[in-house]
């Protein structure tokens, strides 16, 4: 058992991120983070498991419980600390609080320390991993791909969580919703992040990341880095081409040799790119000045995706314009176009009725 209080936090160091403090698991959660990057995983993929790591490690700290003693029972004591209740005789769980973590975020916590402890197992630590295997509806355990097969790609969609999860439909956003947003920003900065969001369906993350160099004025696109490394190109409407264009002539600081497209335009980082924190309290400012209060960044991305899949776009290129890793979370974009799905059944009881 611990005996003392044990620190651990995340700090970006040498370009990544890595666990720091006096807690017994910081180096064998570096060496896991270090296994992540030599794999080619996103620096958001890593950053995201360093947090789900120093969350549980925080759990351990306050139970009394060293790593190389957790069992599985201990899992399921961490599940129900992140205000989640487990029925008794039940290994999935459901979400009851009004203020617990959501079942999506316990469900990622709990596959990024599956997939530390496995690391451990490799390496030599441990000789078991003490996170149960999720089971599947028809009692089956999934087949083991190794470490980390859990994030290849096919792993199942649904069932196979320690969580019980809602499956939800994306949200999309009324016109005039964006357009009060929109109405309300003062920088060409911001107009052609949301119109980009808008009207290229990026996440908030590949806007951050976007360069100068990955945009093609000429050709109306951009070349987005997603998830998982992987590249798209994305053509986008004339509007956010002539934002952005003011904004590299007028706002932009000359000279600068950040190669994100978004930089800080005022203050002591002014010229740094843009942060995560600092696109947050730019929606969070204006969703407050403009009453368009569900206006978020990934709602915009959700509303271009709806709005082309009830154009009838085909869905393969949908999911190569908005990087679906499945088609079926490309397909939840059909779903909402209840107007297309009520016509196409229309068109298709006339045929049947001649």
């Amino acid at each position: 058992m611990s005996t003392r209080a044990a620190s651990v936090a995340v700090e970006r160091r040498d370009g990544g991120h890595r666990l720091a403090g006096s807690w017994v698991g910081v180096d064998a959660a570096n060496a896991f983070l270090a296994h992540l990057e030599s794999r080619a995983f996103s620096p958001a993929t890593v950053r995201a498991y360093a947090f789900d790591v120093v969350n549980f490690a925080r759990f351990l700290d306050r139970r009394g419980v060293d790593l190389a003693e957790v069992v599985p029972t201990d899992i399921f004591d961490w599940i129900d600390w992140q205000s989640v209740r487990r029925p008794d005789r039940d290994k999935v769980v459901a979400i009851t609080a009004r203020h617990s973590s959501a079942p999506a975020s316990v469900n990622r916590r709990v596959a990024a320390v599956r997939a530390f402890f496995e690391h451990q197992v490799l390496a030599g630590s441990r000789q078991d991993n003490p996170v149960p295997a999720p089971r599947r509806g028809q009692g089956l355990r999934p087949k083991t791909r190794g470490v980390l097969g859990h994030l290849g790609p096919g792993r199942p969609r649904q069932g196979g969580r320690l969580v019980r999860q809602q499956r939800r439909l994306p949200e999309s956003l009324e016109s005039k919703d964006v357009s009060a947003f929109l109405a309300d920003l003062v920088t060409y900065r911001d107009r052609a992040i949301v119109l980009l969001m808008v009207f290229g369906g990026l996440r908030a993350a590949e806007v951050r990341s976007l360069r100068l160099a990955d945009v093609d004025q000429g050709r109306r696109q951009v070349r987005v880095v997603g998830k998982g490394n992987r590249e798209r190109i994305v053509p986008v409407d004339r509007t956010f081409f002539a934002e952005l264009a003011t904004y590299l002539r007028v706002e932009r600081p000359p000279g600068l040799t950040t190669p994100e497209c978004f930089v800080v335009l005022r203050g002591p980082t002014t010229g740094r790119a843009m942060t995560e924190a600092g696109m947050r309290s730019v929606f969070r400012y204006h969703r407050g000045t403009s009453g368009a209060t569900r206006v978020r960044p990934h709602r915009l991305r959700h509303t271009y995706g709806t709005e082309l899949a009830a154009a009838g776009i085909d869905l393969l290129v949908l999911r190569d314009l908005m990087g679906h890793a499945s088609p079926e979370t490309t397909a939840d974009y059909v779903h909402l176009c209840n107007e297309h799905v009520a016509a196409e059944y229309a068109a298709a009881r006339a045929v049947m009725g001649r």
